[in-house]
């Protein structure tokens, strides 16, 4: 192995442990990551500096960016809190029902919302109902996180790891749902389902609940109708990208600024509020990325690893799906889908059906990151949640639910790719 391969090497190996240490903040670990990667691989003549430059795909990026700033206009307008306060309602107290339309809600705001921020909108209103109907929260709190996780896997903008993949691969949003949408709705059930099974003894009696208007807490109904027509445009011209010939990051962009113009919030607020977290550890990590490939270190672990498929579309698909999977229990899903991308790219004129593989990649990024409480900033912040509410939960109660479920997904998801594509014999 090359002085500079093993070099980068050692880098992504350090900025990953530093991440999963949390050492520092991810987007600190990979800025570090990389400058050491610019300045090594700068020295050693891998690449020079306008080429390090190219690393980052502002595409992706201004997709990001844009996608952000509508939703934290529609969440400052109040659209999500009052979809999650209807579902709630709609229960009218029964415990079973309420438990589904809480891990519903849960899995359709996420498709707009990052993670995060869904699981903060959901544990704000599963608060409120389970002590004013004195539930035990633990059931409803990681049920909603684990379907937080889950929710968006059919969408470009459902998860930052999808938008990665999409932009790469150039996936459409409409072939997004084609190959995933049926996918991710019987995920739906049968993550809901194994998790009543689990949690049924715990959910409590039908009680009353108490008379409420969801619509009484929007603060400006002006915000409110507004951003959710835009959101509405957002993803119909996103379903229409070929017909309008741009790319989804412009469609963003350009419902983002109709955002910030209609609204008429004040943009420093709504810039604030972004996930520049998550922005500049995209934008640091692309680096470490780019220098490695340049090596072809990347492409040569490609080969290496589809090799071992020896041909078949059927087992490259199922490793990668089972393989992201497993490595996004222990590292970011942003993190592993950045690093796989290149290394299925490589394999454009392999022969393989890449729709498969890339399917693959995109569920096992998704599923992977609610199998144990340190799996997902989702999963922390349910926990954290808990601890506030002076609720503790063990590190095995809680992943003995979430392998059961991740079990559940990725078999499931194994069997619906080979059926999706006709890999069968493949």
């Amino acid at each position: 192995m090359d002085t500079i391969v093993l070099i980068l090497l050692l880098i992504y190996v350090l900025i990953i442990l530093i991440s999963i240490l949390e050492l520092t903040s991810l987007s600190v670990a990979a800025l570090i990551g990389a400058i050491l990667t610019a300045w090594f691989g700068i020295q050693y003549g891998v690449f020079d500096y306008e080429g390090a430059l190219g690393f980052v795909d502002f595409r992706l990026l201004a997709l990001l960016i844009g996608t952000m700033i509508v939703v934290e206009v529609a969440k400052r307008g109040g659209l999500f809190n009052v979809l999650a306060l209807y579902a709630i309602k709609i229960s009218k107290g029964h415990p079973a029902r309420l438990f589904v339309s809480i891990c519903i809600v849960a899995a359709v705001v996420s498709m707009f919302l990052s993670d995060p921020t869904a699981m903060l909108l959901v544990a704000a209103a599963t608060v409120t109902i389970t002590k004013l109907l004195n539930y035990d929260p633990t059931p409803y709190f990681l049920s909603a996180a684990i379907m937080i996780n889950l929710g968006g896997t059919s969408t470009l903008i459902g998860s930052v790891s999808n938008m990665i993949i999409g932009i790469e691969a150039e996936i459409t949003f409409i072939e997004f749902l084609s190959f995933l949408g049926f996918c991710e709705l019987a995920l739906w059930a049968l993550t809901i389902l194994a998790l009543y099974f689990v949690f049924r003894s715990r959910l409590g009696e039908r009680k009353v609940l108490p008379d409420y208007n969801p619509m009484e807490g929007i603060k400006d109904r002006r915000i409110f109708s507004r951003s959710a027509v835009i959101l509405i445009l957002l993803v119909v011209l996103f379903m229409s990208v070929d017909l309008l010939g741009v790319g989804p990051e412009a469609v963003a962009l350009g419902c983002g600024i109709l955002a910030l113009l209609v609204s008429r919030v004040d943009p420093t607020e709504i810039f604030r509020e972004l996930d520049w977290e998550t922005i500049f550890f995209i934008a640091g990590f692309m680096f470490i990325i780019g220098g490695l490939e340049q090596t072809q270190f990347l492409g040569d672990i490609s080969t290496q690893l589809f090799q071992f498929a020896g041909g078949s579309s059927l087992i490259a698909t199922q490793m990668m799906l089972w393989v992201s999977g497993i490595a996004s229990v222990f590292v970011s899903n942003i993190a592993v889908a950045l690093t796989f991308t290149p290394i299925v790219s490589v394999q454009a004129l392999s022969g393989l059906n890449l729709d498969a593989v890339w399917s693959g990649l995109i569920l096992g990024t998704n599923l992977g990151g609610a199998t144990t409480p340190f799996s997902g900033a989702v999963m922390m912040m349910a926990i954290g949640t808990l601890k506030r509410e002076k609720i503790g939960i063990s590190f095995g109660d809680f992943a003995k639910v979430g392998i059961i479920t991740s079990l559940v997904q990725l078999s499931f998801s194994s069997i619906y790719l080979a059926l999706r594509f006709g890999l069968i014999g493949g």
